[in-house]
């Protein structure tokens, strides 16, 4: 039962996908800290009177906290701006796979394909002549 259990946990990916939840906990902390400690004062700063956070719209008997929801779509653009740099900087696209064109159809084929996978035409021999 044990084996069956680490079988699955390996075959799932359950493994990889609990230290990804766990590495993406961590740096959200780390980015919320770096949003909170070093881009909010700057914010802050910009904007006209310190309380914005704060800042509510009445309507009648309705009050609509807006300076709460304007921070929290701020929060969202700057920690999303940061997440996006931070995969830019780390995460490198793979490297397309070599192309070549079909001969009798012109579309774009797999280096080592025997056979179009578009006109179905046979390009080994088309492969052999220059």
């Amino acid at each position: 039962m044990w084996r069956e259990f680490k079988a699955f946990l390996i075959s799932a990916n359950v493994l990889a996908l609990a230290i990804a939840v766990v590495i993406g906990a961590a740096l959200a902390k780390v980015v919320s800290a770096l949003v909170a400690d070093f881009i909010m004062p700057i914010v802050a700063f910009a904007v006209p009177g310190g309380e914005w956070r704060t800042a509510t719209w009445n309507v009648g008997p309705v009050k609509f906290l807006v300076g709460d929801f304007a921070g929290a779509v701020i929060d969202f653009l700057i920690i999303g701006f940061i997440v996006w740099r931070i995969s830019k900087a780390f995460i490198r696209p793979a490297a397309a796979a070599p192309v070549r064109t079909c001969p009798y159809c012109r579309m774009a084929i797999d280096e080592g394909a025997t056979r179009c996978p578009h006109c179905t035409s046979d390009v080994t021999r088309a492969r052999a002549t220059p």
